[in-house]
């Protein structure tokens, strides 16, 4: 009888918990997870601090599909060795399991960057449930009203929308020129940064916290500016780094930032894979590998290693970076290439400010590469099908950006391919 051990609870582990059981009904399952509750939306951490989802919204998988899909669960587990010789997984608790296949689905660990009285109490991370616990309790008991989130990307803008949903007033503290900067131009950028000033949210671009001040707790921060602003809360939202310290020396190869991985996902040990923001993947606008680290991408490829690692061979065929979120009250989506620039790369634009309308498509030897829409997301799947299947958009260039652009002005096989179901495209 098979053993299968997934290290971590998140999309990447479900999805191939499913996988498996679709081939192998009689295989163990042994699925580990460092948190205290398993399978829950790590998305919505925001918006249960902000108070706009309950904690009863936040699972997405129960007990029943558990015990259903016969999985043995074990919480609190963190793995600290994996002994690719012996195949045995080593947890901090002391304890050990043995594997026939192992996943490796152990998502990104934020990362702290050294600055100097950043273990003061009031300094929080914002990527887990339990976090969200421990920030709410200490809001609650500090009376906090007034925070700084170091770091403009989706991460410290979303905090940043929970924090504002308690009243709290908050600076974001942002190194590059703009929020957003990995996605967004500067023109995104500003709209978004204008309706959160709106909302009383000061944005401190091209800055960044180098000293934390405070007795026990902090009670200012001090910005490379020189300027002090007084907090009772730092969040810090700089990003997140593949969560593979543990195979430092198991024999795993790793890439510049996650394990790298083949198209079936398995990795330079034959019967070890990994999926989710853990890897290094084809980005299909590039042809480039690096992590990508969206919620689809992760379920897709934790499908693809649970089918493999069951015995049935697929291959994963790539993915694009892509976000929707709205911000400020405004959404927006981004996908693909949106900050590339070169002789071969051409920039439509289209801007509406009485509406806080932008939209922004990226075009390389005749293939759209990339999008951004802010304010007006309509017809946004359709652009995002164009790129992810590389379509020649020469034809009906002049179009893209139309008002009323549809299906109608694609290519007539491509339509055709879009009707029958060859393809996948988001027509939201």
């Amino acid at each position: 009888m098979m053993r299968y051990v997934i290290i971590g609870a998140g999309p990447a582990g479900l999805a191939a918990v499913e996988a498996i059981r679709e081939v192998d009904v009689e295989g163990e399952i042994a699925l580990l997870t460092m948190e205290d509750v398993p399978a829950y939306s790590k998305p919505l951490i925001t918006y249960l601090l902000g108070k706009k989802v309950q904690e009863k919204n936040m699972l997405y998988r129960t007990r029943e599909f558990f015990d259903e899909h016969r999985v043995e669960v074990r919480t609190g587990a963190e793995v600290v060795r994996v002994d690719t010789d012996s195949n045995m997984v080593y947890l901090k608790n002391g304890e050990s399991l043995s594997y026939d296949r192992l996943l490796i689905a152990t998502g990104g660990a934020p990362f702290k960057p050294p600055i100097e009285g950043l273990e003061k109490e009031g300094v929080f991370t914002f990527t887990r449930w339990c976090d969200e616990k421990d920030m709410a309790e200490y809001i609650e008991r500090n009376g906090v009203h007034e925070a700084v989130v170091l770091g403009g990307g989706l991460i410290g803008l979303k905090t940043t929308e929970a924090l504002m949903e308690l009243g709290i007033k908050v600076h974001i503290v942002e190194l590059a020129d703009r929020i957003l900067a990995a996605t967004f131009d500067k023109k995104a950028s500003e709209i978004i940064t204008r309706a959160l000033e709106r909302e009383g949210c000061e944005v401190h671009t091209n800055d960044t916290v180098v000293q934390v001040k405070g007795g026990k707790r902090i009670s200012r921060v001090i910005l490379k500016s020189g300027k002090e602003i007084k907090t009772r809360l730092l969040v810090v939202a700089i990003g997140v780094t593949p969560n593979v310290g543990f195979l430092r020396d198991s024999g795993v190869r790793l890439g510049r930032r996650g394990i790298m991985v083949d198209d079936r996902m398995r990795t330079s040990i034959s019967n070890i894979y990994a999926a989710g923001d853990c890897t290094e993947v084809l980005d299909e606008s590039t042809g480039e590998w690096r992590t990508i680290a969206i919620w689809p991408i992760a379920s897709a490829q934790g499908k693809v290693a649970g089918y493999n690692m069951a015995g049935r061979e697929v291959r994963y065929q790539g993915g694009i970076p892509m976000n929707s979120v709205e911000l400020a009250g405004i959404p927006t989506i981004s996908v693909g290439c949106t900050n590339v620039e070169g002789d071969d790369v051409e920039i439509l634009k289209y801007e509406d400010p009485s509406s806080s309308v932008y939209k922004k498509l990226v075009i390389k030897n005749n293939k759209l590469i990339g999008a951004v829409f802010v304010g007006d997301i309509d017809r946004a799947g359709i652009y995002t099908g164009l790129i992810t299947h590389g379509v020649d958009v020469s034809t009906f260039k002049d179009a893209l950006l139309d008002e009323g652009f549809g299906l109608i002005y694609l290519p007539k096989e491509y339509r055709k391919k879009l009707i029958e179901g060859e393809l996948k495209v988001w027509l939201e």
